[in-house]
């Protein structure tokens, strides 16, 4: 017994856990860990000055937060339960969709999301969506997050992690290859396209502001002018050539000046084709079909209602299911029970054609029971509740 003891001691019994991330730990530990990227700088250059990152975004946000949950439990889906009371109205500033909205907003555009519990005797009060820019993770010695420091001004709180019941924070990412911790975000794997999309508007906007004539030079042959012809004829283009407001104007040369176009025409550019090459860019990247976008050429699609169906199919319903499995698995500790969180497929408009086909299907098949075909379109069993 005294054998078993000490090499009990001296060999204790591994827990199960991966031991990869300790390796990670060991230089970061107890250190804020910063997200690589500007988050600013996409919000700034994508959401705010893109028309098309802005509208991808808030199709895809819009359209996830619209999708019905269903909570389903042990005993069978649950008409009312605290956690879509609390999903209902997350806190006294925003409704439910308002609250999803900019979740899936921020995942969008930094590729990670936050959400902060209140707790109160144990149970969740509130929820709340904070900013990816000012959260920063704070890894422990195992190399998962102990703690989140969320930073405003000079003041910074830190939420830890190993609170009870649940812990205060919810971090969600989309896959990232290459970070530990953080999200990618489909506008940096856009970033070039997303450049050359708002380089091209600048462009014409300068175009246009120019009176839609490119830059160019005067010529005087060999003669040269002096300073005072020079800075007046400089002053009497900038005055009276330059400008959407001189538009039209014909240039009047004397002294065997001769203007000489410089620049490129836009049609040498192609400039046109090449700014909807980065649009329908961009729209790849969020998982937007360019046809939802308005974006001529490249639409695979059919007709609208086909794109839009691809568009829930591949885009929306995953990203809705993700998010709602995470909240369903990190707030169930708080109620004491098992619970899954899904959207009800049956609730978009968009898949009805799908389902009306699925059942016409089911009701034909005379070879399953009444039960097989109650699965096989998404429901449980026949539950009798009559008794005996």
């Amino acid at each position: 017994m005294l054998t078993m003891l000490t090499r009990w001691l001296r060999d204790p019994p591994e827990a199960k856990a991966s031991r990869a991330p300790s390796s990670v730990a060991f230089y970061v530990a107890g250190q804020a860990v910063w997200t690589p990227r500007d988050y600013g700088a996409l919000a700034r250059e994508g959401f705010q000055k893109n028309a098309i990152v802005h509208r991808a975004v808030r199709l895809v946000s819009e359209a996830a937060a619209s999708l019905p949950l269903v909570l389903k439990t042990r005993g069978g889906e649950a008409i009312e339960h605290p956690l879509l009371d609390l999903l209902a109205q997350p806190n006294v500033r925003e409704g439910g969709q308002r609250f999803l909205e900019s979740v899936f907003g921020h995942l969008l555009v930094s590729g990670n999301a936050y959400v902060e519990a209140v707790s109160v005797d144990g149970l969740p009060r509130e929820l709340h969506a904070l900013r990816p820019d000012r959260m920063r993770v704070v890894p422990g010695t195992d190399g998962w997050p102990a703690a989140y420091e969320y930073a405003v001004g000079t003041q910074t709180i830190r939420f830890a992690q190993g609170a009870d019941p649940i812990p205060p924070i919810l971090h969600l990412t989309l896959f990232h290859p290459a970070d530990d911790h953080y999200g990618l975000s489909p506008m940096e794997a856009a970033a070039t396209a997303l450049d050359i999309h708002n380089a091209a508007g600048a462009w014409n906007k300068a175009l246009l502001d120019n009176a839609a004539r490119p830059s160019g030079a005067l010529v005087l042959g060999n003669a040269l002018l002096n300073d005072t012809q020079f800075d007046r004829l400089k002053q009497e283009l900038e005055l009276n050539y330059q400008g959407a407001g001189n538009a039209g104007r014909p240039l009047l040369l004397e002294g065997g000046l001769d203007w000489k176009p410089l620049s490129l025409s836009p049609k040498d550019m192609d400039f046109v084709e090449a700014k909807a090459a980065a649009a329908r860019e961009i729209a790849l990247a969020f998982g937007v079909p360019p046809l939802l976008l308005g974006l001529p050429g490249d639409n695979t699609h059919a007709n609208y209602a086909e794109a839009n169906r691809a568009f829930y199919r591949q885009t929306v319903i995953p990203l809705a299911k993700r998010t709602a499995q995470a909240i369903a698995q990190w707030l169930a500790p708080a109620f004491g029970e098992t619970l899954h969180l899904e959207p009800d497929l049956d609730a978009i408009e968009a898949l009805a054609d799908e389902r009306e086909s699925l059942w016409r299907r089911i009701t034909a098949a005379s070879f399953l029971s009444d039960d097989e075909k109650r699965e096989a379109v998404g429901y449980g069993r026949h539950v009798n509740t009559q008794r005996s």
